[in-house]
């Protein structure tokens, strides 16, 4: 083999793990989204890009699951392809009854040949023909289009709770899915029935989705129970149980909680509504949420014995594969709300619940972290766990709030820091409080309500002794919070013009209120801190591979330094580039590089962010999160439970380059700076092109230089787009020029084949003179 045609061979191993990253296997729904524990079941996984599906990964123990089937739709090729054989069999069809028709009387005695036409062909035919009326042409929504089937095994003992599911295809790994164990009956509708097509090429089978066109009845069931099901557009699925009068119902549907977001629908999820009704058809309860919870809750107490009948479907008649629900109903117990929403760590806290079906309105919590942190709360009554809820702990010092105090000459005298736990006891009541402040002093007021479950939509007001407005705030946004659409809690952050008594006003900014309608208030001095979150939360790369990563800060309290980043106890070959977040930055795009070996399953990997805030040393891990899209617009970090990294086999060659220094770039506002790439020599190095993914505007490629051990690539700023400050990270494309033959002219195929990224490159923008020094 010439150096050439070597050299190009030891690029191109690379090439399938980068589009693997852009179009990468991805899961858009489960179902069943669970199941109970002890049992086996099959599961159905639709998604895109699922081809060669061959492991199911599901986080924690107790599980086992193996893949039976992949199933796609019936491509264009194949249309065609059945159509060419449908049309043969039709001319062989056609040509039989001519010949049949010539034959007479006298030509049957003679025992002519039978015609050519058997019943096999006719068979042939009507089968044919039923493929091909199920054919479409674009699927409605093809990123759900295909689909993989399971077989699961709980365990008797495995852990209840949520779990997170991914495949391996043969793109690489998937994202996660919720997957949920839990111990009730369980009851699954069918999943989306689906007609067999032809089987054609490594054992992946082709079918398209069919719709009843008749109404199921009512799938009877027994209480406690979860039952499953998939709502299609226009449909209701009703279930039928017995209950005796006086029971206290529950139903509780999980349907967003499932898939958070969808990113081709309005308003971005299933909006599930619960309907109940007696043996006569009698509505007797809705629910089309609970409280700011898409996801409905319906609670009624039966009043007398018979059959009653639950309905779930969509507000406005939706539906599709992915509108999967997963509904808990029984005389079981439920929290509605707690209070106080949290206490002080190491202190025991007495919380008061209320709900439904509970063993007790009062539950004393003892504080075992270590940290602040948000930890879930709930109850077992007998031999069933109610829902869970979150309860805040922190090391500030705690009381409750004191009525009356919703007048300025009310307001409740306290001392700062302080966290207020209180209620808006009723519709349009305010809670005012009082403390004392000396000029230059800045204080934080934090208001964490909706973040814990309240359905409080807080609005804060800060007012000096006179009356005036230094501070207002109703909603704050917290990229952390991935799951709220209304980020509802209110955050004012100021600095004290003078000494004197300052007044702190929390009302809802709807005017509404309730037991329900609690929260914890926050006011002290800033704590600066920051939340860490990496996306993706799956990666698959090939051996030696470099893959792009984002990791988003989510600052707190004003902390505006840089965070440094880094792998935490990875295993050898993992190496982290670009590892920083500049000060004043919210993210940065870096690079991971796995190792040589390869692994037979994907390694759950961590990433900790450091820095040093009011003189101490402050570390905290990245949160593994997906970077949804919901109704096609909006962006949410939905929260993993795992980072999960998978390196597949790759070439029998190493990347053939590698940066010359590991360091930080220093590229002068107007001016240029090289960045030097070491290369073995050959002449296959004219055919490669490297371009920057994704720069910061004005950063660019002037040329490439050759040098004795390799290559300077020189970079440019330009001074009208970027000024001295700018720092992040730069990263390396690198692309290879094919010499196109002639059906790729007369096709106008790009010849152009992606190599790969270089590991990220730190850069800062300097001045002319600094960059000399």
């Amino acid at each position: 083999m010439n150096p050439l045609r070597l050299g190009l061979v030891a690029l191109l191993v690379i090439a399938p793990a980068v589009q693997g990253q852009q179009f990468g296997p991805h899961i858009g729904y489960v179902y069943p989204a669970g199941g109970r524990q002890g049992t086996t079941f099959e599961v159905t996984v639709g998604g895109q890009f699922l081809d060669g599906a061959s492991e199911v990964f599901l986080s924690g123990a107790g599980i086992q699951a193996t893949v039976l089937e992949y199933v796609k739709p019936m491509s264009q090729k194949q249309f065609n392809d059945l159509r060419e054989k449908l049309q043969e069999l039709l001319t062989k069809k056609t040509a039989a009854t001519k010949q049949q028709r010539k034959r007479g009387a006298a030509e049957e005695a003679k025992n002519e040949p039978k015609p050519i036409w058997t019943d096999a062909d006719e068979k042939a035919v009507g089968e044919l023909r039923m493929k091909l009326a199920t054919f479409v042409r674009r699927p409605a929504s093809p990123a759900i289009a295909e689909t993989v089937r399971l077989k699961v095994t709980l365990a008797p003992d495995a852990e209840p709770g949520d779990r997170e599911l991914r495949l391996e295809t043969r793109g690489g790994l998937t994202n996660p899915m919720m997957f949920r164990i839990g111990q009730l009956p369980e009851f699954s509708k069918a999943p989306a029935k689906l007609h067999d097509e032809s089987t054609t090429g490594k054992g992946a089978r082709y079918r398209s989705y069919a719709t009843d066109k008749k109404p199921a009845g009512p799938v009877e069931i027994t209480l406690p129970a979860i039952v499953n099901g998939q709502i299609q557009a226009g449909t209701v699925d009703r279930y039928r149980f017995r209950a005796a009068k006086g029971q206290h119902i529950v139903v509780a549907a999980g349907a967003r909680e499932l898939i958070p977001y969808i990113s081709d629908a309005v308003p971005g999820w299933f909006q599930a509504t619960l309907g109940l009704y007696d043996a006569k058809g009698k509505e007797l309860q809705y629910a089309g949420n609970f409280r700011f919870h898409p996801d409905p809750v319906l609670y009624y107490e039966i009043a007398g014995d018979g059959d009653y009948t639950l309905e779930i479907k969509d507000s406005i008649y939706r539906g599709r594969e992915d509108f999967v629900y997963r509904i808990t109903v029984g005389e079981l117990p439920f929290i509605t709300s707690i209070f106080p929403l949290g206490g002080k760590l190491g202190a025991k806290s007495t919380v008061e619940l209320k709900g439904w079906n509970l063993p007790t309105a009062r539950l004393t919590r003892d504080s075992k972290e270590s940290t602040p942190s948000v930890q879930p709360v709930s109850v077992r009554k007998g031999e069933w766990s109610s829902n869970s809820v979150p309860f805040a702990v922190d090391d500030l010092p705690e009381l409750l709030e004191k009525e009356p105090n919703n007048l300025k000459d009310r307001a409740q005298r306290v001392k700062l820091p302080v966290i207020v736990n209180g209620r808006v006891n009723q519709p349009g009541d305010s809670d005012v409080f009082r403390f004392e402040g000396r000029a230059g002093e800045e204080i934080v007021a934090e208001v964490l309500a909706r973040r814990l479950d309240s359905p409080l939509d807080s609005i804060l007001r800060l007012t000096d002794s006179k009356g005036k407005e230094l501070a207002l705030n109703d909603d704050h946004e917290d990229k952390g919070s991935g799951l709220l659409t209304h980020h509802a809690d209110s955050v004012i952050q100021v600095k004290l013009p003078v000494n004197g008594t300052y007044y702190l006003t929390l009302s809802d900014s709807q005017k509404k209120g309730g037991p329900e309608y609690t929260y914890r208030l926050r006011i002290s001095q800033p704590r600066p801190d920051f939340e860490l979150r990496v996306v993706p939360s799956s990666i698959t790369a090939r051996t030696g591979m470099t893959v792009p990563i984002t990791v988003f800060a989510i600052r707190r309290d004003g902390f505006a330094d840089d965070i440094a980043l880094k792998l935490k106890d990875a295993p050898a070959g993992f190496k982290l580039s670009g590892g920083w977040i500049p000060a004043n930055q919210n993210k940065i795009r870096m690079t991971l590089t796995v190792p040589m070996s390869e692994r037979d399953v994907p390694l759950n990997l961590h990433i900790e962010g450091q820095a040093t805030i009011q003189g101490h040393e402050v570390r905290h891990p990245g949160i593994p999160a997906e970077d949804m899209m919901q109704a096609f617009y909006y962006y949410h970090l939905v929260p993993a439970k795992e980072w999960r990294v998978m390196v597949t086999k790759g070439g029998r060659f190493k990347t053939p380059w590698k940066l010359a220094a590991d360091k930080t770039v220093k590229l002068p506002a107007g001016g240029t700076a090289p960045v030097r790439i070491t290369v073995p020599k050959g002449p296959y190095l004219s055919q490669v092109i490297f371009k920057l993914s994704d720069p910061p505007e004005g950063i660019g490629i002037v040329k490439i230089v050759p040098e004795k051990d390799g290559i300077a690539i020189v970079l440019r700023a330009d001074p009208a787009k970027v000024k001295p400050g700018l720092k992040g990270n730069l990263i390396l494309n690198a692309s290879v020029e094919r010499k196109a033959d002639a059906a790729s002219k007369k096709k106008n195929t790009p010849n152009r084949q992606d190599l790969g990224l270089l590991p990220a490159i730190p850069f800062e923008i300097v001045a002319t003179l600094e960059a000399r020094k």
